[in-house]
């Protein structure tokens, strides 16, 4: 209910210690999106227990994707017998953010490894998917980086033909920070009939109309999106959401959370809540005091119900 998503709100923002204004993130952005296909880990970089680095083919830019998947310890003791019989596990897709990789959350698998192990959770699969650098996620219009359609497309069928997974959206959530709490907030509305669950974790959610509007005739074909009205209206989230709004409520739970010092993303993201409410969509809003754009602080302060959200949502699709 949207009355008890204001009263979180007011809980984290009285009861999580103040930390003092966070400076934000000051990656380095490229104005056009790029993407390196298969990344290695830094040297400092070690995976977590039962976590992979692996990769899919994609058809669609013809060429080997990599992403990490994290296997739950009923799934690895199964396939360390001869005769493995395999549960159905649900899947979490967490989407990195901006100047990111499929590297990039192995943090947050840790949180979850933790918990499941000291069964404050049920077992889940997760997958860190590749998503490129500026690309939010979307089809970009010269048809170079179809991020999206990889994704909905390749990534998730391959996973599902691949693992033991509850392959529908009963057992599916999706999730990002960032860039890729604007992704995983596009898609669930774009494909709610795909996910039960979607957190998004200090995702701006912009006008993408406006941002049309605003720029110059000249300057949009050189955009993501390219100089077609018509292909930014379809990417919008706004119209997806009001577009799809009943769909949205029968099949898709929403969680939203930002720091109130994440400058650049905050307002955005209470214009998305705002929108949500006059189309009485229900989703849980917290807004945390003091908390700039770090993701590893978020994951701090907030690590022991980290992944409730979405067992909640996963049992009550009575997939747990």
């Amino acid at each position: 209910m949207i009355l008890r998503s204001i009263f979180i709100l007011m809980f984290f923002t009285l009861t999580l210690p103040a930390m003092g204004q966070n400076k934000q993130n000051k990656n380095t952005k490229s104005k056009s999106p790029s993407i390196t296909w298969i990344n290695q880990p830094k040297s400092t970089t070690t995976l977590p227990a039962n976590t992979k680095h692996l990769k899919f083919f994609s058809k669609l830019v013809n060429h080997e994707i990599g992403y990490c998947i994290y296997l739950p310890p009923s799934y690895v003791k199964a396939l360390e017998e001869i005769k493995p019989t395999l549960a159905r596990y649900p899947v979490i897709y967490n989407l990195h953010g901006n100047g990111g990789n499929e590297f990039t959350s192995l943090d947050s698998i840790a949180v979850l490894h933790e918990g499941i192990l000291a069964k404050r959770w049920p077992e889940v699969i997760v997958v860190l998917p590749n998503g490129g650098h500026n690309t939010f996620y979307k089809d970009s219009a010269n048809g170079k980086f179809p991020i999206e359609s990889i994704f909905i497309k390749e990534l998730i069928p391959h996973i599902d033909k691949t693992f033991s997974t509850v392959a529908n959206r009963t057992g599916r959530c999706i999730e990002g920070f960032s860039m890729g709490g604007r992704g995983s907030t596009r898609l669930a509305m774009k494909y709610p009939e795909m996910f039960c669950s979607l957190f998004c974790q200090a995702g701006n959610v912009p006008h993408l109309i406006e941002i049309f509007d605003n720029a110059e005739p000249l300057s949009r074909k050189s955009l993501l999106l390219g100089e077609e009205r018509s292909h930014w209206e379809a990417n919008d989230v706004y119209k997806v959401t009001t577009k799809n709004a009943r769909r949205i409520k029968n099949n898709v739970r929403i969680q939203i959370i930002c720091g109130t010092q994440d400058t650049a993303h905050i307002k955005t993201i209470r214009n998305f809540h705002q929108h949500l409410q006059e189309l009485n969509i229900d989703h849980t809003y917290i807004e945390i005091e003091g908390l700039g754009h770090r993701r590893s602080e978020m994951i701090k302060r907030l690590k022991p119900i980290w992944f409730d959200y979405h067992i909640e949502s996963l049992r009550l699709a009575k997939t747990l």
